[in-house]
């Protein structure tokens, strides 16, 4: 073979191997692998009576062989058929339970064996867990004793745990109402060869706008199947397994028992489905059941959605958000928009509070009438309650003191949400007597304690506060301190002060404590270790720096364990993800903490420190738009002021080069990384995963953009990176789940940007992750992802590679 045929063939198999193909799972370096097979953190569940918690262990990344296993996407779920369950849903591997004073632990027998937990919850009364354990083919519910420490089946009927809570306590600790998959339902339905006829859909003049949803039903069979795994009856159960049907099978969205347990609160799906919108839009029927399942009464047949007005604040006209108030026994809630829906009409009141009490045949008693759209309620007894409402296009939030006994009500807070600094807080609760969540009140009722992040210019500061109902005045009780980091999970004992407190700190793994408000005393409860020990000692510091504009950004700079600022240049890689603000105030406020732990996931950009670079992690990416002005009519120029910003105080310190610096993030990072190397040269190179490029794709608002692609057309393509796709002279590794099921992003965003890039000439790669959805889980699709970028990296971003 002579010399010229022989530079053709390996030029020829070069050109094949970039190409296409598939080539099998890669691994990353040795470095890289230790930190994805890293053990898990167990997580915390306290005792309603607080003296126990449970440690619950979790599960490593899945394999790609249960990844693959057979699923079906109907009505905007993922379903797994084998289970009638969820899939792709998280797991507990074993529970310990530990006594909170004297530490001592029990681990949980007679649990299946590599069974897999999941939905673990407390009895009321604290003396026991129920959970939902997959064991072979079926998904049963557990009990333990805590007592005994000793689990048991307690009935053998499979549940359905598709959609919604599985099982319910009541109130009383000695029953639980279950969903259970329809005894004797038969084999699933089979689809036809032979189609029936064409699929149609019809709209006769309404709007119905809706955004780009996915795994939407799509023909007859869709909605048998639908209908066949999705329907369930409703049982109650004792603590010694005897069984009663409550009411009849139907597609059950909820079956929460009133507080004092007479009562079901049932809401269930029907036909008309939709082929337009997700389940939680089709029609529902909402009653209510007494105990043994008789209907009590109707409280409203809610219509399918398809057709709710654009806008963030819109919503269905007639009630909607039913609930049980925690406070009492058996009395309902909800809400009734009084502006239609509409965001857009103008009125003096969008919403109003109702309540009816049992038994529910009576007229409604009007709450409270809110001038922003509901958004939450919290019961504390029948004299106080507060209630949230909110407007999204000014970021306002206001919330309202309430007596629902004489119906009084108070604005108390009233602040724009983007406004981290001025954040009070969010109220603590505790368990009634019913074993609900309700308002923490002490201080002859009038006082309530409140905790928050404590944003500030020097990071986030978590706090307790006590906050007086009456004069509105706030003492400071705690606030944490360098150089921890940590946050109040529950208020532990009321009368003493003590509250129970996640600390970490840069080096030391999140653990909980018992700390005293009152002398500052603090007590371990667990004692995790460090779960990856070749990484302590990692450089990290929070940045601020300014936009050309004069807006203040922040992020939070990692170096390899071993490396100071000084130690010189490494190639560094951005990890970010924009925010749309309306003030430039709040846009320039600090986001994070220099005292968090740094907790590397095995998708995190941090895992890179373990291979030698530099990260600039959650660099802020302000888009604002003020006053009449909307943040995306600038999009392209502040982000690329930022992004310049960020670069810029790289290299001023020292930290990198302006040679060997990469771009890179995940779904509305992902477009952020393609627009900048689009309309900048400040990048050798980029990470998109997950992303969408093609705002034509998403044509009636996407992120924050209210907006459809009829109104603003020109923001529509200047903010799309596929319509500027000849622009992109930086090479770029896109990376995509081919089951991605998230709003907007289509795997098919991820395909089309290539082929425009690919026609243009660009330096591109795409890499489609088989049966992975936005997020990666898959430990083979996991380690391929990170051997794809650090591959990439290697070749276009490392200085010495390219010399």
């Amino acid at each position: 073979m002579n010399k010229t045929v022989k530079i053709f063939v390996i030029l020829f198999l070069t050109i094949a191997t970039i190409a296409v193909g598939e080539d099998g799972y890669k691994m990353p370096p040795k470095a890289i692998r230790d930190l994805v097979d890293a053990p898990l953190t167990p997580v915390v569940s306290i005792s309603s009576d607080k003296k126990h918690i449970l440690i619950l262990e979790r599960a490593s990344l899945p394999s790609i062989e249960e990844l693959s296993q057979t699923e079906l996407r109907l009505a905007g779920l993922r379903i797994n058929p084998r289970t009638n369950g969820r899939s792709r849903s998280s797991y507990y591997t074993g529970i310990v339970v530990q006594e909170l004073q004297s530490g001592r632990q029990k681990m949980i027998k007679s649990l299946p064996k590599d069974g897999r937990i999941s939905n673990v919850s407390w009895s009321p009364d604290g003396k026991h867990i129920a959970m939902t354990v997959i064991r072979g083919s079926q998904i049963n519910l557990y009990t333990v004793d805590i007592k005994s420490s000793k689990a048991k089946l307690l009935f053998k009927s499979p549940l359905n745990t598709i959609y919604g809570t599985p099982f319910y306590w009541l109130s009383n600790s000695k029953g639980l109402v279950v969903k259970t998959i329809i005894s004797g339902r038969g084999d699933p339905p089979k689809v036809s060869s032979v189609p029936k006829g064409p699929v149609v859909q019809e709209n006769l003049g309404k709007k119905a706008a809706a955004r780009t949803y996915q795994d939407l039903l799509t023909n007859s069979y869709d909605e048998a199947l639908f209908k066949y795994y999705m329907n369930a009856q409703v049982v109650y159960v004792d603590l010694k397994g005897k069984t009663k049907k409550i009411g009849k099978p139907g597609i059950i969205r909820r079956n929460e028992p009133s507080p004092d347990g007479n009562y079901i609160l049932l809401e269930t799906i029907h036909q008309p489905f939709s082929y337009l919108v997700p389940l939680y839009r089709f029609p529902i029927l909402v009653e209510v059941l007494d105990i043994e399942g008789n209907l009590v009464h109707t409280l409203r047949d809610i219509p399918l959605a398809e057709s709710i007005p654009i806008g963030r604040d819109a919503v269905i006209s007639g009630p909607r958000s039913f609930g049980w108030r925690a406070d009492l026994g058996s009395t309902i809630y909800y809400v009734e928009a009084l502006d239609g829906g509409d965001p857009n009409v103008k009125t003096e009141h969008r919403d109003q509070v109702y309540t009816i009490d049992s038994p529910f045949n009576i007229n409604p008693e009007p709450l409270v009438k809110l001038g922003l759209r509901y958004s939450g309620i919290q019961w504390g007894n029948r004299d106080i309650a507060l209630v949230s409402a909110r407007k999204w296009s000014i970021r306002r939030t206001t919330t309202w003191l309430v007596n629902p006994s004489n119906k009084n009500a108070e604005k108390i807070i009233d602040r724009s949400y983007e406004d981290r600094y001025r954040d009070p807080g969010r109220p603590m609760t505790d368990q009634n007597q019913y074993g609900r969540p309700v308002l923490l009140l002490v201080g002859n009722g009038h006082t309530i304690y409140m905790s928050g992040n404590g944003a500030s210019p020097e990071g986030d500061l978590p706090f307790v506060d006590e906050f007086n109902l009456k004069t509105k005045k706030t003492v400071r009780l705690w606030r944490a301190e360098a150089p921890y980091y940590e946050t109040p999970i529950s208020m532990f004992d009321p009368t003493k002060k003590v509250v129970l407190t996640s600390r970490e700190s840069k080096d030391e793994i999140p653990n909980y404590y018992l700390r005293s408000l009152i002398d500052g005393s603090v007590s371990a409860v667990t004692d995790f270790k460090h779960p990856y020990p070749q990484m302590m000692g990692i450089y990290k510091e929070m940045l601020t720096y300014k936009r050309a504009d004069g807006i203040d950004l922040s992020a939070t700079l990692y170096l390899p364990p071993g490396r100071k600022p000084g130690d010189g240049p490494l190639p560094l890689l951005v990890w970010a993800y924009p925010r749309e603000f309306k003030t430039s105030k709040a846009a320039s406020q600090v986001v994070g903490s220099p005292h968090r732990f740094s907790r590397i996931s095995p998708t995190s950009p941090l895992i890179m420190l373990a291979y030698g670079y530099a990260v600039l992690s959650g660099a802020t990416m302000p888009i604002i738009g003020e006053g009449d002005s909307q943040p995306n009519d600038a999009y392209v120029k502040q982000l690329v002021g930022s992004a310049q910003a960020a670069v810029d105080i790289m290299i001023e310190r020292g930290i990198t080069t302006k040679d060997q610096i990469a771009i890179g993030g995940h779904s509305y990072g992902a477009f952020m990384t393609a627009n900048l190397l689009a309309h900048s040269d400040i990048f050798q190179a980029g990470i998109a995963r997950s992303g969408a490029y093609n705002r034509s794709l998403t044509p009636f608002g996407f992120q924050s953009e209210e907006r459809t692609f009829w109104e603003a057309p020109e923001i529509y393509f200047a903010m799309s990176p596929f319509m500027h796709a000849q622009k992109v002279n930086e090479p770029i590794l896109l990376i995509h789940g081919e089951a991605d099921n998230n709003s907007g992003t289509f795997p098919v965003q991820s395909k089309r940007f290539y082929h425009a890039l690919k026609g243009h000439g660009a330096t591109a790669k795409l890499v489609m992750l088989p049966h992975e959805s936005h997020g990666y889980r898959a430990r083979e699709s996991v380690m391929h992802m990170l051997w794809e970028t650090a591959n990439w990296l290697d070749t276009y971003v490392k200085k010495d590679v390219k010399e």
